[in-house]
């Protein structure tokens, strides 16, 4: 019987040597027509790590290698196009730390501090 070859999605990543796929598809329900969203989880071995989450991947078919994983990885389809925006906000703070410029969300919340002072004091 020859091997079934799937493409999915890279969920998790968090394992040495193994990742846990997502094989998505439409049904339609059988007594409403309405169309749902179904998955398939796959545990896939991944020798070399080279998948990461988000990416989209090839994977094969193959004998138990453990309780969960009956699925090896084939190659990586795509990379991942997720940002860190998190990331990209403390570097970019961390930058202008260096530099001695205050961000803009700080430099407004210390204008505010001020006025509200200023109107304490007036009253």
């Amino acid at each position: 019987m020859p091997k079934r070859v799937e493409v999915g999605v890279v969920m998790s990543d968090k394992m040495n040597k193994s990742r846990r796929v997502e094989l998505a598809r439409l049904e339609r329900h059988a007594k409403y027509g309405k169309i749902l969203k179904r998955r398939t989880v796959c545990h896939v071995h991944d020798e070399a790590n080279t998948s990461h989450v988000g990416d989209t991947v090839e994977i094969v078919e193959c004998r138990p290698r453990s309780k969960m994983k009956r699925w090896e990885l084939v190659r990586v389809v795509s990379k991942s196009q997720l940002v860190d925006i998190a990331a990209m906000r403390q570097a970019a703070r961390a930058a202008e730390a260096e530099l001695g410029i205050e961000s803009g969300e700080e430099s407004r919340g210390k204008k505010k501090k001020k006025d509200e002072q200023g109107e304490k004091a007036e009253s």
